[in-house]
């Protein structure tokens, strides 16, 4: 099973990635990153998206919703935002973040590489 780096060394894989993190959503913090640059901070992107997280699971449990999110889907004019919570016990309570460039990713097989990736995830 691979660790944290090798995922997110996979997540950067993706075609038109421009970067990846893994998330604790009670703190936000960053735990790892890979890519981004001095234009794309992964580590206020990884703070920012746990507020995200954090407001659909409270919308989820007005609702009476007793259901798991798969994902998140940000849609930019030139770029896709995919938050992927871990589902798994030793990743409860983190997230896959991942930023893609819209004109070079395929979103269906971003979402399912993800999906793989988190699966083979070793926390």
């Amino acid at each position: 099973m691979p660790d944290m780096d090798v995922a997110l060394k996979d997540a950067m894989q993706i075609d038109g990635a421009i970067g990846a993190a893994l998330v604790d959503r009670s703190s936000g913090m960053a735990l790892g990153v890979a890519g981004g640059d001095r234009n794309f901070d992964l580590s206020v992107a990884a703070a920012a998206n746990t507020e995200v997280i954090r407001a659909k699971l409270r919308t989820m449990e007005m609702l009476g919703l007793r259901e798991n999110i798969e994902d998140v889907l940000i849609t930019l004019d030139s770029q896709y935002h995919l938050i992927r919570p871990l589902t798994g016990r030793s990743g409860q309570g983190l997230f896959l973040y991942l930023a893609l460039n819209k004109d070079r990713a395929n979103l269906a097989l971003a979402r399912h590489q993800l999906k793989r990736i988190e699966t083979t995830l070793d926390i």
